[in-house]
C-alpha cells in the first residue's frame, strides 16, 4: 500500500472503474495523493502489476461490516450429549429418549453416549445394543448421521434432526 510499493511499472485504475493503464509507480502515487486517496497492490504477482487507488480505510469498513452481516446470519449447531449406560433399565431409556425428542424437536443434535465400565469393556456390543434399542424410539424425528462407533470407553451414536 502507497510508499510500501517497489516495482517501476504497474496497472493502474480509479475506484470508480477508470482505468490509467501502465504508469509509472510515481505517477501512480502523485495522482493518488492529488484524489486524496491510497495507492493499493491488488495482484502483486501479476506482469505487471496491478493496484487499485481507492480509500482503503472505507474499503476495510465495508469488509468488515459484510464479515459482522455473515456472522449474524450464520448457524449455531447446538449439541445435547444424552448418557447412557449397559445395565440401563427400561424405564430410564424412556425417560432419556423423552429428552433426546425434545432436543430433536427444537432443531438441536444429539449425541448418545454409553460408557462402559470395568468388566463392561469385555463385551462392547452390549453398548451397541443399548443403542440399537434407543434408534427406534427417535427415528420418526431424526436421521442417524453417525452409527454406533466405539471410541474408546464409549459408544457413540450421533443424530440430526430431520430437515
Amino acid at each position: 500500500m502507497n510508499d510500501d510499493i517497489r516495482v517501476a511499472e504497474l496497472r493502474c485504475s480509479i475506484d470508480g472503474g477508470e482505468s490509467l493503464g501502465i504508469i509509472s509507480t510515481d505517477e501512480a502515487m502523485s495522482k493518488a495523493n492529488e484524489l486524496g486517496m491510497d495507492l493499493v497492490l491488488i495482484a502483486p504477482t501479476a506482469k505487471p502489476p496491478v493496484a487499485k487507488i481507492m480509500d482503503y480505510g472505507k474499503y476495510r469498513y465495508q469488509e468488515e461490516k459484510k464479515l459482522k452481516e455473515q456472522r449474524k446470519n450464520q448457524v449455531k449447531i447446538v449439541v445435547k450429549e444424552i448418557k447412557l449406560s449397559v445395565k440401563i433399565a427400561e424405564n430410564d431409556i424412556a425417560y432419556k429418549v423423552k429428552h433426546a425428542r425434545e432436543f430433536l424437536e427444537k432443531g438441536f443434535h444429539v449425541k448418545f453416549r454409553v460408557f462402559l465400565r470395568g468388566r463392561e469393556m469385555a463385551h462392547p456390543e452390549a453398548g451397541k445394543e443399548v443403542l440399537l434399542r434407543v434408534w427406534p424410539m427417535v427415528e420418526d424425528l431424526g436421521i442417524m448421521e453417525k452409527p454406533p462407533k466405539f471410541e474408546g470407553r464409549y459408544f457413540n451414536m450421533y443424530v440430526t434432526p430431520q430437515k
